[in-house]
């Protein structure tokens, strides 16, 4: 049996830099266990740029940020174990895992950092209706064959749903001499980031469909056509407004999902609105010394703010094997309201905070001359004006901890004023 100080779940940029920071924080002990056979999680397939702009202050494609990290992990020596795969976590930070060259290892930790990231919804979990022939890919193993092992996977493609990777794929795609149809959206508004509209569909000439949904697959062995209908406001097909698009392949982004089949084993806590563990102010869970981070709690927008919360995370983790965070004061709920759809941290221990609390939340539809107000105990504390609100991008409201140290609410919510619109951009 194995002993560590910290033992890290994932070696993704949640892990790497959640592993990094703790160290920086004075654990030595670490073990960062991934089961892919690199480091660097999901960042090694998105060879396009825009990633480090608030971290590193420039723009690095995913590799390019991914290494960096790597590289630092490297000269502080952090250990990590790839091809590994976890079988089991405990409520008491035990640890089940395998491979090639060990066979079953059992690992005891004095704490966990889960940052296993998340996958993406199949044809099966939105149960679009036809035939099953081969043709139908998710978008980020449709951006794995081409980027990775170097395989085209069509040549007239459609994509349904608006998420960052499929927006980047319709402009990738295009690049390599695929003819890219059209993005059918089933939401009035994209769940992507206003950048990627403009820059993967609007330069490229790629009309985007909104309140449109694929109906039917057509094809026996290779997929040869889909019908794309308009959708009401119950999100349902509306009669005769079907068009069929002659295609050869069907790329889904329709969402992705937090990896959390081993939180449940470990018992913790999850939110229904998120999909991830709840977790505190110290990103920790309800299972004592187990903390999580990264798109294993939400799913984010930009890798950056996934190292933010992930070093956070690490902090947090070394101030608790060192017994510097108090697990006994109590917790004040953090409550989504009007507008909002859910937000990060579920609770907060207003004793533990220092410096600053980050509460992060997405709202639930696109507003303008919008206004997020946090209220404690039903009074506004703060207000933050945007002109433009929109689910497919995070929003960030900043708290000075003393502040709430010297009001000690009961209750902290969050709703959003504004005027609905159906219009991303």
């Amino acid at each position: 049996m194995l002993d560590y100080d910290l033992v890290v779940i994932g070696g993704g940029p949640a892990g790497l830099a959640a592993a990094i920071e703790a160290r920086k924080n004075g654990i030595k002990d670490i073990l960062i266990l991934e089961r892919d056979v690199e480091l660097g999680g999901i960042l090694q397939q998105c060879i396009h740029t825009g990633f480090g702009l608030h971290i590193f202050k420039k723009e690095l494609t995913g590799p390019e940020y991914a290494q960096l990290f790597i590289n630092e992990l490297s000269e502080l020596g952090i250990e990590y174990k790839i091809d590994t795969m976890l079988i089991n976590i405990s409520d008491i930070k035990t640890i089940t895992a395998v491979n090639k060259k060990e066979g079953l290892i059992t690992v005891m930790a004095n704490a966990i950092i889960l940052a296993m990231g998340c996958r993406e919804r199949t044809r099966g979990a939105i149960m679009i209706p036809g035939t099953r022939p081969a043709g139908i890919f998710t978008a980020g193993t449709a951006q794995r064959f081409l980027n990775i092992e170097g395989y085209m996977v069509g040549k007239r493609i459609v994509i349904l749903g608006s998420g960052d990777i499929g927006l980047i794929m319709a402009r990738r795609l295009t690049l390599e001499g695929a003819k890219v149809l059209a993005v059918a959206e089933l939401m009035p508004y994209s769940s992507g980031l206003t950048r990627n509209i403009v820059q993967c569909l609007h330069d490229y000439d790629i009309p985007l469909l909104l309140s449109h949904t694929v109906t039917d697959i057509k094809g026996q062995d290779r997929v040869e056509g889909v019908s794309i209908a308009k959708v009401d406001e119950h999100l349902k097909p509306i009669v005769n407004t079907e068009k069929y698009y002659e295609c050869d392949t069907l790329l889904l982004s329709v969402g992705l999902i937090p990896e959390n089949e081993l939180s449940l084993q470990a018992n913790i806590q999850m939110d229904p609105r998120t999909g991830g563990p709840a977790v505190n102010e110290s990103m920790e869970t309800n299972v004592e010394g187990i903390f999580a981070c990264g798109n294993v709690v939400h799913v984010h927008d930009l890798v950056d703010y996934v190292t933010e919360e992930a070093r956070k995370a690490g902090e947090s983790a070394a101030h608790y094997i060192f017994e510097e965070i108090n697990e006994k004061i109590p917790s004040v709920p953090v409550v989504p309201e009007k507008g909002v759809i859910y937000v990060i941290p579920q609770t907060i221990r207003i004793d533990n905070l220092n410096g600053s609390l980050d509460l992060l939340l997405r709202v639930n539809s696109v507003y303008r001359n919008a206004k997020i107000c946090v209220l404690a105990d039903g009074k506004i504390i703060k207000e933050i004006k945007r002109p433009y609100l929109t689910p497919g991008e995070m929003e960030r409201v900043r708290i000075n901890s003393d502040l709430m140290k010297s009001i000690n609410p009961k209750q902290i919510s969050l709703n959003v004023d504004g005027e609905k619109t159906h219009y991303a951009i």
